[in-house]
């Protein structure tokens, strides 16, 4: 597929555009869940204003009382028109879709359809945390395929999982993570072609979160499951929550692709009653006018990963940094600072700041954090230096 070129509207980079006083005015998970003195690089909220086209979808909606429930295909006519020119896959039809309350809801309701009490759930660990709590909750095993040591997917690791769950012709899943959460890994067409072979041998259905699609850097080009040669089985979840920043207002879409869509049309309907209607709105609306403030927000998003090694190779440099090729969340490897297994326990309790701990993101998070990039220059410069000196204090604590 041939990449698309982004726009270029001249939009300011939005990750400039609030100071810290404004920001903990915010009443959200991020700004509410450690003390003030805390600076909060964790949860996956951006520092940003909303993007002026969802505002006005969501204000003219307030203004004219449209707050029912959600109803039509404007979301998936969006969502499609923007695969067709920011992926160059024409093959999202909207007869194959449905609305959901959110990305993991909507997993699960997936899940549902293609598997049965007890039957496993392949993940790729280190991965998104509610892979693992969402589907023990729903009563299926996680069976982990572990990333390879370069952060990228592990075709002998994984064939290895698939023929283990079918043992015995029982009903599989893999649940994918396309882009990776957390190492920011953009899995190539070559890669998921792969993987929808070993699914097709193994009878594994395929199950792709692609809510990160939209969040690729530099050059990198995202590749959906559903394009790929024999990826027609598969099921995918997408959202504009974590690219425009809404996650506060619900609304995810599923997509079968033509092998699927017998699977979708089984999902009970009271599903879709689920989904905010404003929230429908907004994503569409995001979707549909909102691609120069995306644009302008992943020019911001790839100098601050740029800032962020630069920043770590000069005040902690025994930190191993991978930029990502996609998301606005980090991966550090602290194994060599000697802080134990949870860093980010050590950098809240001595640096007042806040990152997600890599412990509950499987095999591979002992030693690691996540660090959401999503922030001001100045934000992330400060954040490193808590966490350098984090590490002094905690070295002399030890003394």
């Amino acid at each position: 597929m041939t990449r698309i070129p982004r726009e270029t509207s001249g939009e300011p980079n939005p990750l400039h555009a609030l100071d810290l006083d404004r920001l903990r005015r915010r009443t959200s998970m991020k700004w509410r869940t450690h003390p003030e003195d805390v600076l909060p690089l964790w949860v996956a909220e951006m520092d940003v204003p909303l993007a002026e086209p969802v505002v006005r979808a969501v204000t003219g909606a307030m203004e004219l009382g449209d707050t029912g429930y959600p109803a039509g295909t404007a979301y998936a006519e969006a969502l499609a028109a923007f695969a067709a020119g920011r992926w160059d896959w024409g093959g999202l039809a909207v007869e194959r879709t449905a609305i959901v309350p959110d990305v993991m809801l909507g997993v699960v309701e997936m899940l549902k359809l293609v598997t049965g009490y007890g039957d496993a759930v392949v993940v790729n660990p280190p991965v998104y945390p509610p892979f693992h709590d969402f589907v023990a909750h729903m009563d299926r095993r996680v069976v982990e395929a572990p990333l390879g040591a370069d952060a990228r997917l592990d075709p002998g690791v994984l064939e290895d999982a698939f023929r283990r769950v079918t043992t015995g012709r029982r009903r599989a899943a893999y649940l994918l993570c396309s882009p990776h959460n957390p190492t920011g890994t953009v899995h190539t067409a070559d890669e998921l072609s792969a993987v929808a072979a070993l699914a097709e041998r193994y009878g594994v259905r395929v199950v792709a979160d692609e809510i990160h699609a939209p969040l690729t850097l530099g050059d990198t080009r995202f590749v959906p499951y559903l394009s790929v040669p024999g990826g027609e089985r598969g099921l995918s979840l997408m959202s504009a929550s974590k690219a425009w920043n809404l996650a506060g207002l619900k609304a995810a879409l599923a997509v079968a692709g033509p092998g699927a869509a017998e699977d979708l049309a089984r999902m009970p309907e009271e599903v879709g009653h689920g989904p905010s209607h404003v929230g429908v709105l907004a994503h569409t609306a995001a979707l549909r006018d909102g691609t120069a403030w995306l644009d302008a927000l992943l020019t911001g998003l790839d100098a601050n990963r740029r800032l962020l090694a630069d920043l770590l190779a000069e005040r902690l440099p025994a930190i191993r940094y991978r930029p990502g090729e996609a998301t606005y969340l980090a991966w550090l490897d602290c194994r060599a600072l000697g802080l134990g297994d949870d860093p980010a326990q050590v950098f809240l309790r001595y640096g007042r700041v806040a990152l997600n701990s890599g412990l509950p993101f499987g095999t591979g998070g002992a030693g690691h954090a996540r660090l959401n990039l999503a922030a001001s220059p100045e934000v992330l410069g400060e954040a490193v230096r808590r966490m350098a000196d984090a590490v002094e204090r905690a070295g002399g604590a030890r003394g």
